[in-house]
């Protein structure tokens, strides 16, 4: 099970080159950062199920839902900053 672990941080480091070494605009970069917490959380997720764990796979939840709204409430804030 080590290669779909080695699988998904490989996919997982996709977004950050985009982010970081490509594009200059603020929305991609935010995107990007919001794509690696999703793979983030579901790599914990995938690594509570593997080690029947429970208490790792709701940090993997909370991290989804808190880190998503988070970059909701900043997308608006930069939103509401460019529009006035």
């Amino acid at each position: 099970m080590n290669w779909v672990l080695i699988a998904m941080i490989i996919a997982l480091l996709i977004p950050l080159y985009e982010a970081c070494w490509q594009e200059d605009d603020v929305w991609e970069k935010m995107l990007a950062f919001a794509s690696i917490a999703t793979k983030s959380s579901m790599m914990i997720l995938v690594v509570s199920v593997l080690r029947d764990d429970w208490m790792i796979g709701i940090a993997g939840v909370i991290i989804l839902t808190v880190g998503n709204a988070g970059f909701m409430l900043l997308a608006q804030l930069l939103k509401r900053m460019n529009y006035r």
